[in-house]
Formats: C-alpha cells, structure tokens, sequence
C-alpha cells in the first residue's frame, strides 16, 4: 500500500510506495523547531514526485547534506532530500503534509539534533 502527501496548494505532490508510518521523528535542530515537521524518512526509489521541480525552492544550512525543499507558491516544506550519515541516499516525508494520517495515532519518537 502506498501513501500520498503535498504541499498546501498541491504544487508539490509526491506518492511513496510503502505504508504509511505509525511512527515519526521529532527534531530539536534548529529549522525543525521553527518549521514543527514530523520526519519519516524512505529510500528514493520509493518516492514518486508527482509535482514539477520547477515549483520547488530549496534551502541547505549547516553541513548542506539535506536539501529542505518548500514549494515557491505556499511556502510548504512537504520533503526534503539528502544523505544519511552513513552517505546513502534518503527522503525525508514530513508526516504533517501526508494525506489522512492521524497523526495524534504517531508513536513520536524525539531525535536531538540540536547537539549534532
């Protein structure tokens, strides 16, 4: 089973070929505590843009490993793409953006990456 997601005026819009998670990540960094995502995180094969790049702005800080992608129109963060610490490719799924979750049912599990 799939699941599907997007940004707030449905610009940016992606599918992700597995189910949908009972469990996300919350982060203390500092973007995470501005933006409030709630992080899954996939491989890319998994992951299907359905928008077009060209509605994507991105913004990298820090070590620039994640491309924190927000769409040009809404301002909505629905993904972001990078490398995991081990170097594999990865996407991050902000849960918050993914059509029908309960995400009051989210096991959360906190990630502090304010000390990385």
């Amino acid at each position: 089973m799939s699941f599907t997601g997007s940004c707030h005026c449905g610009r940016i819009a992606y599918s992700v070929d597995e189910d949908p998670p009972a469990q996300a990540i919350q982060c203390n960094c500092s973007i995470c505590r501005r933006k409030a995502p709630l992080h899954h995180f996939t491989t890319p094969d998994k992951f299907r843009l359905e928008g077009s790049r060209d509605d994507i702005a991105t913004y990298r800080f820090n070590h620039h490993v994640i491309a924190h992608h927000f769409c040009k129109t809404c301002g909505v963060a629905p993904f972001a793409e990078g490398t995991t610490p081990d170097g594999h490719a990865m996407v991050e799924i902000n849960l918050r953006c993914v059509d029908g979750i309960d995400l009051d049912a989210l096991q959360i599990q906190p990630y502090d990456g304010a000390s990385r």
